[in-house]
């Protein structure tokens, strides 16, 4: 008994903290912590569980998936402030179940017309703000809203902002992801009186289960509600923000947000094993991902294992690789010429970078390639790598009817740009801070001009039909993470949870950065050849996926543990 009893005792001290691990739950799934959710009807995942809620009963009332996702998206730009609202950008991937239609909506929004590199030289600025007035630009999620449901919804907005504006109005209880984000961000907050009074309580953010409410947004929701778009980009609140900017030395005028559309656009794709993946086109960074995968797809990935020293060496190279391109020619579509993407997407320009690998030990560095020779001069290149900050939600929805939509929104940094404006209860996001000022470079500051964007929503197709959409949120982590999932999904067999949650790593300019689960194995491996290694914590972003069974129709939901999301369908 004595010796039973001093075993248990040895056990219990050398087990790990007191957490369930992937093998410790009956169903044979060694890479998750939980279960496949599975429906037929409808589903639903986003990074708050009211957010789900709020878009499953949407279309239990008989809304389709694009109804129950702007409801969701309106829940999510009042309950997660720290990551997205209605002062951000937009993108989404929309397949319509009834026509069989695939297109992509840009609702990012463009820099004031009174601004150009000569306005920082002037204020003695070598590169734009991270933070305040002057890394605003025009936010489009209002207009990517009003948008998606003119052309593919069946609700009214007024229907799907009702959610939302409840919980702004009487408050909602903090979860314990956005409480960590939200009291990270409590010195930027403090630099803005109003964003100060509207987002902390007597000096602090909110904690974990603390109820918040912001009385201030439910007003300009509810004046969106009634009175549509132009409440925003004509009206009040469009007053408001230009207010804000004039107080603060800013540039915006009435006719930077009287001028601003979201458009409507045709998604770019490469074929991978026989899946058609499709991400959105300039100013976003979904063809870099598009081509990691070009890069990988000439390896024998299983057979290296998952998660191998091998198999990561692979990816983080590639994803240098592919890196060195974004950073030198993605901008502006307008900027971006047709012959640049299609040679960046092209087999054969993977086939030629692909020789730049060496399997045995990483490369110093990579150049970008020469896709066009104009624009491969240039010289003085932006490095976005460093710039990340990279605050967002994804969120995807499908429905019974085939209708299925993979939506990103964000701010870009924690609480973007810091501002609010004036009594409006709207934070302003930092996207501007990607522009470039550099005189050569394609993502170089011009007047009424997008950024570069980090944001990337996804969708896959088998057999000409929709079988996969997903997304990973969290700036330069979005494509790496991409790439991860859909090799775990493709290349190792897994399923949709397991996929989302399997370890991840990330290249970064620190090095690569790994989740506790990648093996001491694979990490000496990989220092072997010449990888800088650091562990880290809630860098690899937070995914949500619905893959749709190609036979049955079945919807088959994931959601990533490390935020605080659900997948729940019916």
């Amino acid at each position: 008994m004595r010796i039973r009893v001093k075993i248990g005792v040895l056990l219990l001290m050398s087990s790990p903290a007191m957490a369930q691990l992937p093998g410790d739950r009956p169903a044979p799934n060694p890479h998750s912590t939980r279960s496949v959710v599975i429906a037929r009807n409808g589903m639903i995942a986003t990074s708050q569980p009211l957010a789900s809620a709020a878009g499953l009963q949407v279309m239990q009332e008989g809304g389709n998936a694009i109804d129950a996702a702007i409801t969701a998206a309106a829940v999510l730009a009042v309950v997660e402030p720290t990551m997205n609202g209605i002062g951000g950008d937009l993108f989404a991937i929309v397949h319509d179940g009834e026509t069989r239609q695939l297109r992509a909506l840009n609702a990012s929004g463009r820099s004031p017309y009174a601004t150009s590199p000569d306005v920082f030289a002037s204020k003695s600025l070598e590169s734009i703000p991270d933070s305040g007035i002057l890394s605003v630009s025009v936010p489009g999620v209002v207009d990517g809203w009003v948008e998606l449901l003119k052309h593919h919804g069946t609700i009214s907005l007024e229907r799907a902002l009702t959610p939302a504006i409840n919980y702004a109005r009487n408050g909602f209880p903090v979860s314990e992801v956005v409480a960590h984000q939200w009291e990270d961000s409590t010195q930027k907050l403090m630099r803005d009186p109003v964003a100060a009074s509207t987002f902390l309580h007597n000096g602090r953010a909110p904690r974990t289960g603390e109820v918040f409410s912001n009385p201030t947004l439910a007003r300009s929701l509810e004046l969106i509600a009634t009175e549509g778009r132009d409440a925003f980009y004509g009206g009040p609140l469009a007053e408001a923000i230009v207010e804000t900017s004039r107080q603060q030395n800013g540039l915006f005028a009435m006719k930077d947000f009287l001028d601003h559309r979201s458009d409507w656009v045709d998604p770019i794709s490469t074929n991978y094993r026989g899946y058609e993946v499709y991400e959105m086109p300039p100013n976003t960074q979904g063809i870099t991902a598009l081509q990691m995968l070009n890069l990988l797809e000439d390896y024998d990935l299983q057979t290296l294992g998952h998660n191998s020293a091998e198999y990561l060496h692979l990816v983080v190279e590639a994803k240098r690789i592919a890196f060195a391109d974004r950073n030198a020619f993605i901008a502006d579509p307008d900027s971006v010429p047709q012959a640049v993407l299609s040679t960046l997407l092209s087999k054969n320009y993977a086939a030629l970078r692909r020789k730049e690998i060496n399997l045995d030990y990483r490369a110093d560095s990579y150049k970008p390639g020469n896709p066009s020779d104009q624009i491969a001069a240039a010289e003085g290149r932006q490095d976005l790598s460093g710039r990340d900050l990279g605050d967002t939600i994804y969120m995807t929805a499908a429905d019974g009817d085939g209708n299925v939509i993979s939506l990103i929104q964000s701010l870009f940094g924690n609480f973007g740009s810091g501002v609010v404006a004036g009594d409006t209860g709207i934070v302003l996001q930092n996207r501007g801070s990607l522009f470039s000022l550099k005189k050569d470079h394609p993502n170089l500051l011009s007047p009424h001009k997008r950024p570069f964007h980090t944001l990337v929503p996804a969708m896959v197709f088998s057999n000409d039909r929709p079988w996969l959409s997903f997304g990973v949120m969290g700036g330069d982590m979005q494509p790496q993470g991409h790439v991860q999932v859909l090799l775990n999904l493709i290349d190792f067999g897994m399923n949709i949870q397991e996929a989302g949650e399997a370890a991840r790593i990330r290249h970064s300019p620190l090095g690569v950065l790994l989740e506790s689960a990648i093996t001491a194995e694979a990490r000496w491996g990989l220092q072997q050849r010449g990888h800088r290694l650091r562990n880290s914590i809630g860098a690899f972003g937070g995914f949500q996926g619905i893959l749709i069974d190609p036979t049955t129709g079945v919807l088959m939901g994931g959601s990533d543990p490390r935020k605080d999301g659900l997948a729940i369908g019916f």
